[in-house]
């Protein structure tokens, strides 16, 4: 059986997505599919699998699995690509809607040139801090990390300079077995530039490093606001694939970066084990 995909990317952080709306995907068979299609070598290459379905609530909902084949509830650059998906296939017309996600409904907005969708914002709902910062023991090192949620678990690691030879995998990998991280988390690796900009590094549970990660710029933004390292009422965060810009509104927080289809083709559906 062969399935139509496309790949897109949005700042670097790329996944596999399958329409479901226009030809019926066999849900069950997606976390096989997201880890053998996901595989950088033997597969496609990707951060992961999302899939565009039908919603009752909203035009489309988007459903998403990581690279290992786990679950994922939310997912930030993921929601701004299957935006330009919906758009490019169709299944919307306007240039903003709400899509049905596992954490509730998310509005976006198209930036659009000459027809083509260039980028995307994308609400990213309640993003909280929890404060306090904790030191935990990881990898031979003492680490301080504040825990964050953006509809998925985070810890922000703040560090002073050496961001490009931290060891990310490494302890980012060591992070996930810790008791106080049930589940798994995301982990943000971040220095402050300025004011009004930060550099970051992601570890994504179930996924690796990714040269982007949405949820994780949001977290991180708030947190480093909190902690008055920051001044809003927009961030730039600078990641290894590009750069995100996260923009406090009077109800909520956004963030706003360019997608890109990067090409289409078909894939055989392996099978569910």
């Amino acid at each position: 059986m062969e399935i139509a995909f496309v790949k897109m990317e949005g700042a670097g952080n790329d996944y596999i997505y399958v329409d479901a709306i226009a030809a019926p995907f066999p849900i069950e068979r997606a976390p096989a599919a997201a880890r053998v299609w996901s595989d950088r070598h033997f597969g496609i290459g990707a951060d992961g699998l999302i899939l565009l379905l039908p919603s009752r609530e909203a035009p489309v909902r988007m459903a998403m699995w990581n690279a290992d084949g786990t679950r994922g509830a939310m997912c930030g650059n993921g929601l701004r690509c299957i935006a330009k998906l919906a758009y490019d296939h169709q299944h919307v017309r306007a240039a903003q809607f709400a899509i049905e996600t596992d954490t509730g409904l998310r509005a976006v907005e198209l930036k659009l040139t000459d027809s083509e969708v260039r980028s995307v914002v994308a609400d990213m709902g309640s993003v909280r801090s929890f404060g306090a910062e904790i030191e935990i023991a990881v990898a031979g090192r003492q680490i301080r990390c504040i825990r964050g949620d953006a509809g998925n678990p985070h810890a922000v690691v703040f560090l002073k300079g050496g961001l490009d030879v931290f060891p990310v995998a490494e302890i980012g990998f060591a992070m996930q077995a810790l008791p106080q991280f049930v589940g798994g988390v995301n982990v943000e690796f971040v220095e402050v530039q300025s004011e009004t900009s930060l550099r970051q590094r992601t570890f994504e549970r179930g996924s690796g490093e990714t040269l982007a990660c949405g949820t994780g710029a949001a977290v991180a933004t708030v947190v480093a606001l909190q902690r008055g390292l920051l001044r809003g009422p927009e961030v730039h965060v600078a990641l290894r694939g590009g750069t995100l810009i996260v923009r406090q509104t009077a109800t909520t927080l956004v963030i706003e970066g360019p997608v890109n289809t990067v090409y289409r083709g078909l894939v055989a559906l392996p099978e569910s084990h």
